[in-house]
């Protein structure tokens, strides 16, 4: 069983002995440790959180005891249901709550679930912020309230129709463009809270030809829930056998966006956010951001543009400080994940997919020729395993002198910049690993990059 605590939440597997999965007893104790943090970031006598879960087999019973728990502690819920990640975020600030918790575990397996906090702008919380709260649930300092105080849970349904008016709303969203292109959409939602949300944004989209492939939210996942190619290949056939468009995949909480061209092949989970940043940037000048593991090409797209692009440290929560310190006017990671600030400061799928159909419509392109006309980059993901008690740290300190006549960033391990080609090595924080990310305009040179990489790490380690 696992539990991994960390400053964006807590994620674990089911079962098991308190302190080694996601059981119930950590589910309290680490929701409990949330609600008396937040207690302390304002003068409020009565707070109120939104809750919203994925569609895993275990979100009703993490729902039940995170509800519990709230009411327990005096704070009220607003509690939104089966609801995407970005909606939840919306609500937070929509419905001027004092935080929230979303209960999905993302893109790991159905064993797995997992409670990420929201801050009262619906956003995913500082490190600072994080530990503070690790910290209060280490030390179990935590109180709950007299029967007198016990918190309320209201239910409350129409969260997603308020998150897809908004996104109706955007000036860069056309409705009557997509309309007008009479597309044929095939979608993937692997048997999670997509499965609801993305067939009602199509349709409030006016696409009228939607072919569904597992959008029974039962938690059930057909395949691998991350949406990777290797996991898509039932949606790349269902597109070619229906004649769609364009074919969307969405991860089971919905903030992560694959795109499958007409032919059946990959738009490339890192060209999900450039084709959209292209789109943006061709109506509103600005600057762009994304992390240091993500491709080159949005920096070559955002300076044909006129803008500036900025790189941040690896996690959502650096990619929306690095925005709003630089004005960047879309943003997000190479995972497929869109951040629009003009709708919040979150990854989306759904605005993402909104403008996506926008841009293909007023390109009047296929969508392949669409992604050819993108520069093409290939990332080789590696990762090297160490013997426990080697000094990581240690290794990339060399690696940075080693290549100090390069241009390095040291805000998130080391990333090498080689003219257009770079690398970045990570080290993992609950394992000996470090994680070497390489990109080339091959993928034979991504490949010799890494590889380079490795036995340059190896070399280290022999002396």
């Amino acid at each position: 069983m696992t539990l991994i605590k960390s400053i964006s939440g807590i994620r674990g597997t089911i079962g098991g002995k308190a302190g080694n999965g996601l059981t119930p007893a950590d589910i309290v104790k680490f929701t409990a440790a949330y609600l008396t943090w937040l207690k302390t970031q304002g003068n409020k006598k009565e707070l109120c959180i939104i809750i919203g879960r994925d569609a895993r087999i275990s979100g009703p019973m993490v729902c039940d005891m995170v509800c519990g728990t709230a009411a327990g502690m005096g704070v009220n819920v607003i509690d939104v249901g089966l609801a995407t990640t970005p909606t939840v975020e919306m609500m937070v600030a929509m419905l001027k709550a004092d935080g929230g918790i979303i209960i999905t575990a993302s893109h790991n397996p159905k064993n797995w679930n997992a409670l990420k906090l929201l801050n009262s702008k619906g956003e995913f919380l500082s490190a600072s912020d994080g530990n503070k709260i690790l910290e209060i649930a280490e030390q179990d300092d935590v109180s709950f309230c007299e029967v007198e105080r016990i918190g309320k849970v209201e239910q409350y349904d129409t969260a997603l129709i308020s998150h897809i008016n908004k996104i109706l709303e955007l000036p860069l969203v056309d409705k009557d463009a997509i309309a007008a292109a009479k597309f044929r959409v095939a979608i993937d939602c692997v048997n999670s809270v997509g499965g609801i949300a993305i067939p009602a944004l199509l349709e409030a989209l006016g696409v009228t030809m939607i072919e569904k492939l597992y959008c029974e939210p039962n938690g059930v996942f057909p395949h691998n829930p991350e949406p990777l190619p290797e996991h898509l290949e039932d949606i790349s056939k269902l597109v070619i056998q229906c004649k769609a468009n364009v074919g969307f995949v969405v991860d089971p909480d919905v903030d992560r966006l694959a795109i499958i061209c007409e032919n059946g092949e990959m738009f490339g989970e890192e060209y999900t956010l450039v084709a959209v940043a292209d789109y943006i940037l061709k109506n509103k000048k600005g600057n762009t951001v994304s992390n240091l593991s993500s491709t080159r090409a949005l920096q070559d797209v955002t300076e044909k543009h006129g803008g500036k692009y900025f790189a941040s440290a690896v996690g959502e929560v650096n990619v929306v400080e690095m925005m709003k310190k630089q004005d960047a006017v879309i943003g997000g990671e190479g995972n497929g994940g869109v951040i629009y600030p003009d709708l919040h400061n979150g990854r989306d799928a759904l605005v993402g997919i909104a403008l996506f159909l926008t841009h293909l419509a007023k390109s009047k392109m296929k969508c392949s020729t669409l992604r050819d006309a993108y520069p093409n980059y290939f990332i080789s993901k590696n990762k090297i395993e160490l013997e426990k008690g080697i000094d990581v740290d240690n290794i990339l300190k060399k690696m940075t002198v080693k290549y100090n006549k390069q241009p390095i960033s040291t805000i998130d391990g080391v990333r090498v910049e080689f003219e257009k080609d770079w690398v970045h090595l990570r080290k993992s924080n609950t394992e000996p690993i470090i994680r070497i990310y390489a990109e080339s305009d091959s993928e034979a040179k991504a490949e010799t990059l890494a590889k380079k990489i490795i036995q340059d790490i190896k070399e280290i380690i022999k002396e």
